[in-house]
């Protein structure tokens, strides 16, 4: 799988983890930093990772931020992203099967490595289920995207 992955600096030693961990599951990664816990600014990562997903250079994005809600609140500005803040392994997985999330945002001063670790492959062993209730309620979710979005 192709995924995108961006930290801010509370979030890089987690993002370093999670990096070594996808190389060595075969998956291809993107990442597009920060590289050290210098302070810079959640927003600009989940751009990044927000339109390489929305551009097809990668299948899904994850974002790593102290809490993971300021990752979260920017990465769902992007017409199309649908970010989901996990701290749970039911949440990440449900985040995929019913809302159909395509980016994971974690909080690794909420949650500790080892439990981010099993969120993530909760996220990733899931998909969308399809289901008609599901689809139905998604598409309410991109007519409140068309709706509300600035231009529109």
């Amino acid at each position: 799988m192709r995924l995108a992955i961006g930290a801010d600096h509370a979030g890089f030693p987690l993002k370093r983890v999670i990096v070594d961990q996808l190389n060595a599951a075969g998956h291809t990664v993107t990442d597009f930093g920060t590289d050290s816990t210098d302070p810079v600014d959640y927003p600009d990562y989940a751009r990044a990772v927000g339109e390489a997903v929305l551009k097809g250079e990668a299948d899904l994005g994850i974002l790593c931020c102290g809490s993971g809600v300021g990752a979260s609140i920017a990465a769902n500005k992007l017409r199309g992203i649908r970010a989901a803040l996990c701290h749970d392994t039911f949440s990440a997985h449900q985040s995929r099967e019913d809302d159909d999330a395509n980016v994971l945002c974690l909080g690794p001063r909420v949650i500790g490595e080892k439990l981010a670790l099993e969120i993530l492959q909760a996220w990733l062993r899931a998909s969308f289920s399809g289901a008609e209730r599901h689809r139905r309620r998604l598409e309410k979710v991109k007519e409140l995207e068309r709706r509300f979005s600035r231009g529109s």
